[in-house]
């Protein structure tokens, strides 16, 4: 039984589901939008939501989480220098999900995940 148990798995082990968030994360924040499956761009919302939250303090210590978080140093370097400062004023809702339709291989719902 799953009672209680609110992770998205993905049908993917613990490590590699990590990895592959992080990547997406970074992917996001580096090229600004990233297509991909809706139930990917679901589970990694609420991640580049926390680190462009992270990047608008612009404290060394916020600098060292996202370090901890994003695997490519462009991902903090871009998230500390342009994202932090587009959004200062702006208090959260820094992504949209925009729905493109199925795959042709599988039918998986494919969407667009971009920085508003």
């Amino acid at each position: 039984m799953r009672h209680n148990n609110k992770v998205k798995t993905l049908s993917r082990p613990k490590e590699a589901r990590e990895l592959m968030l992080r990547n997406l994360a970074s992917s996001v924040l580096i090229y600004e939008k990233v297509k991909t499956t809706e139930a990917k761009a679901k589970v990694v919302k609420p991640l580049v939501e926390q680190m462009i939250t992270l990047a608008k303090a612009g404290t060394l210590t916020s600098r060292r989480q996202l370090i901890k978080v994003l695997l490519q140093k462009n991902a903090v370097k871009k998230a500390m220098e342009v994202l932090g400062e587009r959004y200062k004023t702006r208090t959260g809702g820094y992504t949209r999900i925009i729905k493109l339709g199925a795959r042709q291989g599988d039918g998986a719902q494919m969407v667009q995940l971009e920085l508003v």
